[in-house]
């Protein structure tokens, strides 16, 4: 999922009367500080190694090839198109996809999608295309591939031509509006306190007028970018590129999009990796108390291993260090701290930095970096610099993509939510109790989705995937971001979900180190073969 600033998927408004600005951008963020808590809800990616390198070019087989017979009736033309693919980036080929806007209506308008392919490095040992998900909800599936690529163990590299793609509403594909970079900005330096019956007053309307800029900068777009209508863009995508079985990596909302795939279309999954998983059962209460349970736990787990180090920014017990972040975070929500640009630290930028480092143990040392001038000098730089690396803010102000809008409208269309103001201040409490360090902060996200312009969101339903191949499900024991018990949930709802558990600390588990994961998990892809029983790396 993916904590940051804001609302369950928070994005950014963009447009004349928009709160925050003009013209038109993306990102992620919401008013206020209980906008900070929304972001709990949004699936965080699996980042990929650093680097790229460039892959040898293989012969394919020609996309397009498609049965008519498997064809869904109506979308013909789009299972038979043939992609035209281009040179882009390091050793890669980018090609466009298009696919019905409403799949409902395919005769009508039509979405664009990113495609990006880096190519087997064997043609003699090519099997087929492997998909991949790094996450969000909101995530560019192009934008990391190469360097994706650059760690997988060499024979998957031979095996498999590798493809990433943007789903509707993200990135490079037709995309999801609401603010400009201006804008951006504006929003994270709002702080709303919805608290008080005024304060919640204040940041519905904050929500309204966000949502107005998203609908009018996005169009009926806005109201299709749903997972389900994404599992059935990845059928086309598969199709098109002329395999009959999906063979797929989804880290932490791709698991979602995973499911749903091998839910809808069981008959065409494959090798099915599904790695830090998404219980597809929970509801937006739900998802938000559990991750901030688990971001709480994973603070302490932190904590733990910094007292004993020279230059560790607390002193005293775990529970001490969380009470005075808890104090800088309540602090900051009236006073934010100075930045060596100018821009205040809110309490919602500080959270973003703060929860960032906690996906992935090799980053507790910037954690640790970024505390000590906020808490002993009172210069937030270094939590602003973390903040901005969530967002995707780069020095010069620019925004690199649209995620945290794209977050916002893809949670708002798939998480029911319930702004009833009683149960939101029952599950205001149950956050604070859950996490006694941030959980203040994840509140009255649902706000967000309760002014969207479409939904409300489905019940949600158990993806049991009947007649699909064996599927693998990863959880990772200390996951901050998709606790354990959801891989636990998914791999049990599953028909033939089989569970992969690794003990240790941090966002997903595959191509992050381990050398039992991955050998499982490239096994898996290569072979088609599971552990004869549930194991435990």
């Amino acid at each position: 999922m993916r904590p940051a600033a804001s609302s369950p998927s928070p994005e950014n408004p963009d447009s004349p009367d928009s709160p925050a600005g003009t013209g038109r951008r993306h990102g992620d963020r919401h008013g206020g500080r209980r906008a900070a808590s929304a972001l709990a809800v949004a699936v965080l990616l699996a980042g990929g190694p650093a680097g790229a390198v460039a892959a040898p070019q293989a012969a394919v087989p020609q996309s397009g090839v498609v049965a008519v017979a498997q064809v869904p009736p109506g979308l013909e033309s789009f299972y038979a198109q043939v992609l035209t693919w281009a040179p882009c980036g390091l050793g890669a080929e980018c090609a466009t996809l298009q696919v019905p806007l409403d799949y409902a209506n395919p005769a009508g308008a039509q979405v664009q999608l990113a495609v990006k392919r880096v190519r087997s490095t064997d043609a003699a040992a090519r099997t087929g295309s492997l998909l991949v998900n790094f996450g969000g909800p909101g995530g560019s599936g192009t934008q990391s591939l190469e360097a994706w690529a650059a760690g997988l163990d060499p024979r998957i590299r031979a095996a498999y031509d590798l493809v990433g793609f943007d789903p509707r509403g993200v990135a490079s594909s037709t995309a999801v509006e609401c603010l400009d970079d201006a804008g951006m900005d504006a929003m994270r330096a709002t702080q709303i306190d919805p608290d008080t019956e005024e304060g919640l007053d204040d940041l519905t309307a904050f929500a309204r007028e966000y949502a107005a800029a998203c609908a009018r900068n996005t169009g009926p777009l806005l109201a299709e970018v749903d997972t389900v209508s994404a599992a059935q863009d990845l059928d086309v995508l598969r199709a098109v590129l002329g395999e009959e079985d999906l063979d797929y990596v989804g880290y932490s909302y791709g698991t979602q999009l995973g499911s749903t795939y091998a839910d809808l279309f069981p008959e065409h999954t494959g090798r099915l990796v599904l790695d830090g998983a998404m219980d597809s059962t929970l509801d937006y209460a739900e998802v938000t108390l559990g991750q901030a349970y688990a971001f709480e736990r994973s603070f302490r787990v932190y904590v733990e291993s910094c007292l004993p180090m020279d230059g560790c920014p607390f002193e005293g017990t775990p529970e001490e260090a969380s009470a005075e972040v808890a104090a800088l975070l309540e602090r900051l929500e009236t006073t934010p701290l100075p930045t060596a640009d100018g821009r205040p630290l809110t309490a919602n930028d500080a959270l973003t930095g703060m929860l960032l480092p906690l996906y992935d143990e090799r980053l507790w040392p910037w954690l640790t970096q970024a505390l000590i001038p906020a808490l002993d000098q009172g210069d937030g730089t270094a939590l602003m610099f973390l903040a901005d690396a969530r967002y995707g803010r780069a020095a010069d102000g620019t925004y690199r993509d649209n995620g945290s809008e794209a977050n916002t409208a893809i949670n708002c269309l798939d998480l029911p939510v319930d702004t009833d103001p009683e149960a939101m201040a029952a599950l205001d409490a149950q956050l604070q109790e859950a996490s006694p360090t941030f959980g203040d902060l994840f509140s009255h996200g649902e706000v967000f989705c309760g002014e969207w312009p479409h939904g409300p969101a489905p019940d949600r339903v158990v993806r049991d995937a009947a007649g699909a191949a064996p599927i693998l499900v990863i959880g990772t024991t200390g996951d901050p971001a998709t606790p354990y018990v959801w891989a636990e949930a998914l791999a049990e709802q599953l028909e033939s979900g089989h569970l992969l558990t690794y003990r240790g600390e941090g966002h997903t588990a595959y191509t992050r180190g381990n050398a039992c994961v991955d050998a499982i998990v490239n096994t898996y892809l290569l072979e088609g073969t599971l552990p004869a029983e549930e194991k435990t790396c």
